[in-house]
């Protein structure tokens, strides 16, 4: 890196998340271009960030780390353990390690890197547009100087929450980091209603999108507990509480708790594996 007078970040994995966050901290001016770069294997990934955002690019991860103040591993889990032995005892003293690899326990990238100040998150897919939310925790090692860069990094992706325990972030990984999804799935079967109706799909998807939104903006503008506002809208006898009878007869509540916690237990085994641990073996049907 050359002529860089801000904080220098070096971002090992520059794929659609990695991406994003080099968008983020150039968008709230976290640092400049001349200040981040980018290591990927992928020759032609790297030149076309080059262009797009005027940072640095490089191959070689090793290399890439030497000046950082702030390392971002934002690789895929299956590749944690090939990337953390290269980067081992590479990692300048001073600088701060955050991850945002699922399932990857900070005593792993610790131990991997021979690095105690290590910040593990959980960003969603929305941070792409700086509308995400990051559930994130550090070592105790991390300083208040650290925790600063951190915050300000992951804010560039939207709202962060930092926890106390890093147990929280499995519980982050089902709920917001998952959550997407579910939001997804319940859009894509409201839409299908629609046509099901005799809307066209067209309508049908304006008409569900802006619902969503709408309704969103009105629970933030209010203040108040979603289930006075579903009372507000549910006229005795009417049409939404005939609708929410067959939801609630179908099991909906139930399903998206059984869903979410489905997804914290297999965002634990997958931890496990990831962390040198053989997940429990299941019995049963």
């Amino acid at each position: 890196m050359s002529a860089c007078d801000m904080l220098k970040i070096t971002v090992v994995g520059p794929g659609v998340m990695g991406e994003a966050m080099i968008a983020g901290m150039l968008r709230k001016n976290v640092t400049s271009p001349q200040c981040i770069l980018a290591s990927g294997p992928e020759l032609d990934r790297n030149e076309e960030l080059r262009e797009r955002y005027g940072i640095s690019v490089t191959s070689d991860n090793a290399t890439a780390v030497q000046q950082a103040d702030v390392v971002i591993l934002s690789i895929k889990p299956q590749l944690l353990q090939r990337v953390l032995k290269g980067l081992k005892n590479k990692i300048p003293a001073h600088a701060l390690v955050l991850s945002i690899v699922a399932g990857a326990s900070i005593q792993t990238i610790s131990e991997g890197l021979n690095h105690p100040h290590i910040v593990r998150s959980m960003p969603n897919t929305p941070g792409q547009i700086g509308e995400g939310i990051t559930v994130w925790t550090h070592s105790p090692s991390v300083t208040p100087e650290q925790a600063d860069q951190a915050r300000r990094i992951l804010g560039a992706l939207g709202v962060e929450v930092f926890v106390e325990e890093e147990n929280y972030l499995d519980m982050a990984t089902a709920l917001s980091g998952t959550g997407p999804a579910y939001v997804y799935l319940f859009m894509e079967a409201m839409i299908d209603a629609g046509v099901h109706l005799g809307f066209s799909r067209k309508i049908s998807e304006q008409l569900v999108i802006q619902t969503i939104l709408g309704s969103v903006a009105y629970y933030k503008s209010k203040g108040v507990h979603v289930a006075k506002l579903r009372n507000e809208v549910t006229s005795p006898g009417g049409t939404t509480a005939e609708a929410l009878y067959y939801l609630e007869k179908a099991g909906f509540r139930t399903a998206m708790s059984r869903a979410i916690w489905a997804a914290y237990e297999r965002s634990k085994e997958l931890g496990q594996g990831l962390n040198g641990h053989m997940p429990e073996a299941k019995t049963g049907g």
